[in-house]
């Protein structure tokens, strides 16, 4: 019976708790992605309109993200019947919105105009040897910050 209460106790924890974590973090990205608007990130090698890019260095953002005991339930109850985890999916979206927040913020403090050649690395991080759960996850974002001419 403990058991179960202590069950009940970690999962409503994980609901109300790291629900209104996701909430806060998605609201501070949302407010820092519109600050770094006006720096380009992009996959491409160049930038249209703009010949002549100078003075090049490597800029990264990572970010690790641990998964709330909600998540975990969730994620452990669709792994059985099946089916899109959109608590996982959440997770991964704010990940790499974090990580390339970081890497602009970076670019910016060196004086960068913008990010080319951008990438994403992801990494699942588990609880231990042999463990199949997920503890959370890593996102890497990495690219050229330049400036235009």
């Amino acid at each position: 019976m403990s058991q179960l209460i202590c069950i009940s106790i970690l999962f409503a924890l994980g609901y109300f708790v790291g629900g209104g974590r996701n909430r806060m973090h998605l609201r501070s990205l949302d407010k820092r992605e519109a600050e770094l608007k006006r720096l380009t990130a992009t996959t491409g090698i160049c930038i249209p309109g703009h010949a002549n890019l100078s003075e090049s260095t490597l800029v990264h953002g990572g970010v690790v993200i641990s998964v709330d005991y909600f998540k975990r339930v969730i994620g452990l109850f669709h792994t059985i019947i099946g089916g899109r985890v959109r608590s996982y999916e959440s997770l991964m979206s704010r990940g790499r919105r974090e990580a390339i927040i970081r890497m602009k913020e970076s670019a910016l403090s060196q004086g960068a105009d913008a990010v080319i050649n951008v990438r994403i690395e992801t990494t699942r991080m588990a609880n231990g040897r042999g463990d199949k759960q997920t503890a959370g996850i890593e996102v890497l974002a990495y690219g050229t910050a330049v400036r235009t001419a």
